[in-house]
């Protein structure tokens, strides 16, 4: 019986790794994600049925509450199934070619851009930051075209594979030990 999985990020975000997490623990042996991008949307398609599952973050070791998680879990009901950790190691992509030195911008989820304040203050002395609705969904936009050649993205490394963009530097977090906080939620 396959289980239908819905996650709070695009896909090659961190809430997809937690969702692959979460399979091994619960030992689920056929699933089907679906990226849902906000917790928001996770929480609705769990009320809905149209998902047995939904993963989302609730807190980060440096970041801190994921607000928007707050925010959308006082709007629906729904059961804890269990409540588990990931190590969040988010790397600095760009288009290939793209020098340090062109970046204008950068952007993520408010949780990274968080998570990597102080790596941003001391190595991009001016620069712009734009928050996204998810780290995976920011790198794939920039990979499309969407977001302008002058940006920089914070996300997971698989998003670099998955999006054709370049990893300008690993493990940009500011805690080595960087932990976020997952819920894996059912319906009532």
């Amino acid at each position: 019986m396959s289980h239908s999985i819905g996650v709070s990020g695009a896909e090659g975000s961190f809430s997809e790794e937690a969702a692959q997490r979460y399979i091994q623990l619960a030992k689920l042996p056929e699933s089907e994600l679906q990226y849902l991008v906000s917790v928001e949307e996770v929480l609705k398609a769990l009320e809905n049925g149209s998902i047995e599952l939904g993963i989302f973050p609730i807190e980060n070791s440096n970041g801190g509450v994921v607000i928007e998680a707050v925010h959308a879990m006082a709007s629906y009901t729904f059961k804890i199934e269990r409540i588990f950790e990931i190590d969040v190691r988010h790397c600095l992509l760009a288009l290939p070619g793209t020098k340090v030195s062109e970046i204008s911008n950068i952007t993520s989820h408010d949780q990274a851009l968080k998570q990597c304040r102080m790596y941003i203050k001391r190595c991009f002395t001016d620069i712009e930051l734009t928050e996204y609705p998810d780290t995976a969904q920011s790198a794939r936009d920039l990979g499309k075209g969407v977001l302008p050649k002058t940006t920089a993205v914070i996300a997971p490394l698989r998003c670099a594979e998955l999006y054709g963009l370049e990893v300008l530097e690993e493990s940009i977090q500011d805690l080595k030990f960087n932990y976020t906080t997952f819920i894996a939620a059912t319906h009532t």
